[in-house]
């Protein structure tokens, strides 16, 4: 390891010098502790009696190598400091036991063998191809049984997951965290373990063998990080040595607004730390991207931009998606920011953060925020559904209805649209088509696919069970559909970034509540939508004849069935309540 390069928030290895590392015979543990005033090792090795360590290097660095450890051991580092001791997991370990329990088990990262190459070597930042997510919670997408800890293994997913998702015609995976952590509740939010998968799931090369499985289907995988902050729990990071090392020593800043731990981004150590663990994921694992969680917090102080730019930590993430752009440079960067700072996704060399995408979260509160209104109050709030265009080209966006989305009381998807039961579900068809439509790649969380009414919990399986009725299965037909149509034509999706990719036809008619726009590349698509409760009329003056190619309305989505085939200059349509259309302009 480069000493300088770690203390200057450099390092992107630390991971292949720090933590347990098996040799033909034994272990040789190490770790960083710079105020520790003595560290030992405890294992199941020497029935967890202290085995002392030793300063290496400068003297901030601990190592010993245990000839009785192996592959499968338990363990943890004694760290004393003052009168006192606590046993920590090791932060750079591989490997924990299922929670309550937290030890560190020495594990062999170097067995497992890659056979995706082909995948790998064809990946790109997709700025002008098709990028639909689908994100999902890894325990609780499907489950064996009731229990709390019917969780399938990454293997077993593997079997389940990939079909679905090919089916569904997604072609990347989003996971939320997971790294390993205590709480069930944090959903991996409040990590304890940087290096180490969950072990709820398996082992790390249950892992590996999950995502190989997946490339090998042509589905890419990106893994939520959390470089903000960190779980309290005095057995991780916090005080490891005996001191704030990772955290701040000042709670007005050293704690989150989720009662965790803020990284100190101003040390060169903690830097190094987190580029290490990211990198680990992407070159380790073969992740093909990371979301980056809470990007609004690292931008501004404590996410208040109030409280001004914390500019150490913007740094941290430059040098950050730098570095790992120069070590896997089509490896993918994702920022969840729900702040309007500018330059997310600008180059690093312009100023900007250097994120390949942002989440438009304006978009996602804005739209949403339309369809929970009445039809009357939509008429003077129509142009929250215009107001995207007005900034989109700023920045590379996302268009996200993510887990955040369906739980705490906000109520599911469908079940946050205005009126009864069937005028939910063809509003929610309507608002879908819109989403697909509106430029950026595009973000969707599991369950919301068919229609799901109950709020996810991480316990519980998404209710699969509702596919059993009939407005379910044709609203899960429709994302089928609707998904099928979005891979065949690339106006969908080439020009998501560029200005003629893009035109609004009409955005001026506030008391029907319509819009009509248009998506452009090789082809041309006109889509029209009526968000009022009644049928509006429509008069099309555009040039050329249109063949329609999706009504949200049709009857095999449990719609009226009001369909218009062709439309040409001159004619008056008329579009039936809460639905999207979508034609292609014939030459």
């Amino acid at each position: 390891m480069d000493f300088n390069a770690f203390y200057n928030g450099q390092e992107f290895e630390a991971y292949r010098y720090l933590g347990a590392h098996t040799q033909d015979r034994g272990v040789i543990f190490r770790t960083y502790a710079p105020s520790a005033h003595r560290v030992s090792v405890i294992g199941e090795f020497t029935d967890w009696r202290e085995i002392p360590m030793e300063r290496v290097g400068n003297g901030q660095f601990w190592e010993v190598y245990v000839k009785d450890a192996a592959v499968g051991h338990m363990y943890k580092y004694r760290v004393h400091h003052g009168g006192s001791f606590v046993d920590h997991c090791d932060p750079y370990g591989y490997l924990s036991e299922v929670r309550p329990a937290n030890a560190s088990i020495v594990y062999n990262n170097k067995n497992y063998v890659f056979h995706d190459n082909e995948w790998c070597a064809s990946r790109h930042d997709l700025q002008n191809e098709k990028l639909n997510i689908y994100e999902l919670h890894f325990g609780s997408w499907k489950k064996k049984g009731l229990e709390e800890t019917d969780w399938y293994s990454y293997r077993e997913m593997a079997n389940l997951l990939i079909p679905y998702v090919k089916e569904m015609g997604y072609n990347y995976i989003e996971i939320m965290p997971l790294n390993e952590y205590p709480n069930d509740l944090s959903w991996g939010y409040q990590p304890t373990g940087f290096f180490a998968p969950t072990s709820r799931y398996g082992k790390p090369d249950d892992l590996r063998y999950f995502i190989e499985q997946c490339h090998l289907n042509h589905v890419g995988v990106i893994l939520d990080f959390v470089p903000v902050h960190f779980a309290i729990d005095g057995f991780a990071l916090n005080n490891f040595d005996g001191t704030p090392l990772y955290n701040y020593p000042n709670d007005a800043v050293g704690k989150s607004e989720w009662g965790t731990c803020n990284f100190q981004h101003s040390r060169g150590d903690v830097c190094s730390f987190l580029n290490s663990s990211a990198y680990y994921w992407l070159n380790e694992f073969h992740f093909d991207g990371l979301r980056l969680d809470a990007v609004g917090n690292l931008i501004y102080w404590q996410g208040n931009s109030q409280r001004g730019e914390n500019r150490e930590a913007m740094k941290f993430l430059q040098t950050l998606n730098r570095g790992l752009k120069e070590r896997i440079p089509h490896c993918l960067l994702f920022a969840e920011d729900s702040s309007s700072y500018q330059g997310v996704t600008a180059p690093i060399e312009q100023g900007g953060l250097g994120f390949d995408y942002k989440w438009d979260l304006g978009w996602m509160n804005d739209t949403l925020d339309f369809f929970k209104k009445t039809p009357e109050e939509r008429k003077e709030h129509y142009h929250k559904l215009t107001f995207s265009m007005m900034y989109f080209y700023n920045e590379h966006f996302i268009l996200p209805f993510s887990h955040d989305e369906v739980v705490h009381g906000k109520k599911t998807i469908v079940d946050k649209m205005y009126g009864s039961y069937e005028e939910k579900f063809a509003q929610a068809r309507a608002l879908y088509l819109y989403m697909y439509a509106h430029p950026g790649k595009k973000l969707n969380f599991m369950g919301n696919e068919f229609g799901q009414l109950r709020e996810w919990h991480e316990y519980r399986e998404q209710d699969w069970t509702l596919l059993h009725y009939p407005m379910h299965q044709s609203f899960h037909q429709f994302h089928k559909d609707l998904i099928r149509l979005y891979n065949e034509h690339d106006a969908f999706y080439q020009n998501d970034f560029n200005e003629k990719g893009f035109a609004w036809i009409d955005c001026q008619k506030e008391e029907q509540s319509l819009y009509v726009f248009k998506r452009c590349s090789e082809e041309t698509l006109v889509f029209f939508f009526n968000f009022s409760d009644a049928p509006q009329d429509y008069l099309y003056e555009e040039k050329g004849k249109l063949i329609c190619l999706l009504n949200t309305n049709d009857h095999i989505y449990s719609g009226q069935g009001d369909r218009i085939d062709h439309i040409e200059t001159g004619d008056n349509i008329t579009i039936p309540a809460y639905t999207g259309m979508v034609y292609q302009l014939q030459d």
